[in-house]
């Protein structure tokens, strides 16, 4: 959103408003001010933390005071610049720590989108949203929105780009009953605060409760409903609404921002222009691309307590080809790499044995793998694909599907593989079922989201709220409170965290059931960090032909590594 269309009454809304065009916000923003003088009483900004812990790295949102001394300094050479980050939420301010963080629930809209609710009671709706979302973000937590009649525990998440219009296309036939907002109310955490947006008439059916939000137009004009009556507990204020035709756009969903899809930039094939590291194995052993497909970095990390960080050197792979897979398979270095359309191994240590005990063999053409066109030329610009043993076999995940090469090239199906087999995007072990420990619990064998880490396991539908299994079963949920994707789990003590990577900014965070920490040293790559399968060890490129690897669980820094080259 330009600043230069946003009046200064409406800066602190900024973020919120960003779901939105700037003529709806500037339209929305009289009924906005006085809903949020409404609803302030009832659900304040501030929420209780524990006791604070220093700063633990860098976030777009915060108070002024937390500012970036960098960011003071372009508004004083560069305000026009400066209120446009702010408006875009793009300044960067300080993120405290909390020792012990108190658990906060969400913050749940249970939305009655029947008859009685079109029109003016869906504007009124929206502009609640925008409220709660914007009372949610200040407290550390999230808005979640369950439509009455909705199954029980179905609820919309994530950024209000995503959520409102799936608010505004979830139009019921009927209006909803006193049940039916029973029966949401037990989709939700004990810890969640419910506000129930609807109509006067479910209002009056209800037990008297607090949060209850009921509005209905009280006047008209030529062209529509000009005025609505909010009214919550035993307050009633009488509100205006936008122009009619804006209101209009607004309910068809014309004024509301689409949601970008993350860019990938297309690297050439022949230069990775990055190390892309990776954990491919259980190992301490960190593989990554050197500048050319056909060199392989790779460094076993000694195991580190305490101390400073310590500066490794890469060993450097020279291979025939361009690598395709590779892993530490006991003490050996075992990879995988194309010549002549074929897949040849290549093996530091003690050579494997191939057909008749020989040395050799483990060769494959590409047809075999379904690759009858070659190999995609984006797939060597991912980090190298894991390469593992199972008895006699190597095993590898190519082209979709997951592989077995026989000591005599034989090549077998052996089932699917997850995504980031063909170059689009980087393979994820951590979603891989087949390398879990364990037989996977029913909900996490169905669940369109899935990670795990050694015994533990976790699961979610949306990708927001985790269902998560330790190691002794102990059940934990973990909610991911903004748009990150979760590349990896680690636990400690028992105690399981994911880690998780903002697709924009690379801010990279692990994320407990109770609390979160920034791992600022492992932030802001040009690609996200590659995280152990088994320990909590987290590796980044930070800048170009520099990996940092530490700690995912405290953010402590443990080696800098560098290339021989």
């Amino acid at each position: 959103m330009t600043t230069t269309r946003l009046p200064a009454a409406l800066a602190p809304w900024a973020a919120a408003l960003s779901a939105l065009t700037p003529e709806l916000a500037v339209a929305l923003g009289p009924l906005l001010r006085r809903l949020d003088t409404l609803v302030g009483e009832r659900e304040p900004v501030a929420d209780e933390l524990g006791d604070p812990d220093g700063l633990g790295g860098l976030a777009r949102s915060g108070r002024p005071d937390r500012l970036l001394p960098s960011e003071w300094l372009l508004a004083d050479a560069y305000p026009d610049e400066f209120l446009r980050r702010l408006a875009d939420g793009e300044l960067l301010h300080f993120a405290p720590e909390f020792r012990t963080p108190a658990t906060r629930g969400r913050i749940a809209a249970l939305v009655d989108t029947g008859p009685t609710q079109a029109g003016a009671g869906r504007l009124v709706q929206l502009a609640a949203l925008l409220v709660l979302h914007r009372r949610a973000a200040a407290r550390g937590t999230s808005l979640v929105v369950a439509v009455l009649g909705d199954p029980v525990g179905k609820l919309l998440t994530g950024d209000l780009a995503e959520v409102l219009p799936a608010w505004l296309n979830a139009r019921r036939p009927a209006d909803p009953t006193p049940e039916e907002v029973r029966d949401a109310e037990e989709g939700l955490a004990a810890a969640d605060r419910a506000w129930l947006l609807t109509s006067p008439r479910l209002a009056a059916q209800l037990p008297s409760r607090a949060r209850v939000l009921a509005s209905e137009p009280t006047r008209w004009s030529a062209a529509g409903a000009t005025h609505v009556t909010v009214r919550l507990d035993h307050q009633q204020a009488e509100l205006p609404l936008p122009a009619p035709e804006i209101a209009v756009r607004a309910l068809r969903g014309r004024e509301f921002r689409r949601v970008p899809s993350p860019a990938v930039a297309k690297l050439p094939a022949k230069v990775t222009g990055g190390a892309v590291p990776a954990f491919t194995t259980d190992a301490r052993t960190l593989l990554a691309r050197g500048p050319h497909a056909t060199t392989l970095l790779a460094v076993n990390l000694p195991n580190t307590e305490g101390g400073d960080a310590t500066v490794l050197r890469a060993r450097r792979h020279e291979l025939p080809g361009p690598v395709v897979a590779a892993g530490r398979i006991g003490r050996r270095l075992i990879a995988l790499h194309l010549r002549d359309d074929r897949l040849v191994p290549y093996v530091s240590g003690r050579p494997i044995a191939g057909r008749g005990g020989e040395p050799g063999g483990f060769t494959a053409g590409l047809g075999d793998f379904g690759l009858d066109r070659g190999l995609p030329d984006e797939l060597l610009t991912r980090p190298v694909l894991p390469l593992l043993r199972d008895g006699d076999d190597l095993v590898l995940p190519l082209a979709g599907r997951w592989w077995r090469i026989a000591p005599d090239g034989a090549v077998t199906d052996d089932g699917e593989a997850g995504p980031g087999t063909d170059g689009h995007q980087p393979f994820n072990r951590f979603r891989e079922a087949r390398l879990y420990e364990r037989a996977l619990p029913p909900e996490a064998a169905r669940a369109a989201h899935l990670v795990h880490s050694g015994a533990t396991v976790a699961w979610s539908e949306d990708g927001r709220e985790w269902e998560v299994r330790n190691r002794q079963g102990t059940p934990s949920r973990i909610v991911v409170r903004e748009n990150a994707d979760v590349i990896g789990l680690v636990h400690h003590d028992a105690v399981p965290a994911l880690v998780t990577c903002t697709r924009s900014a690379r801010l990279v965070r692990h994320v407990r059931h109770d609390a979160f920490r920034t791992l600022s040293a492992f932030s802001g790559g040009t690609a996200p960090p590659a995280v152990h399968p088994k320990l909590p060890l987290i590796a980044a490129e930070t800048r170009a032909g520099r990996i940092v690897v530490g700690d995912a669980f405290t953010g402590r820094i443990h080696h800098l590594i560098g290339s021989d080259q």
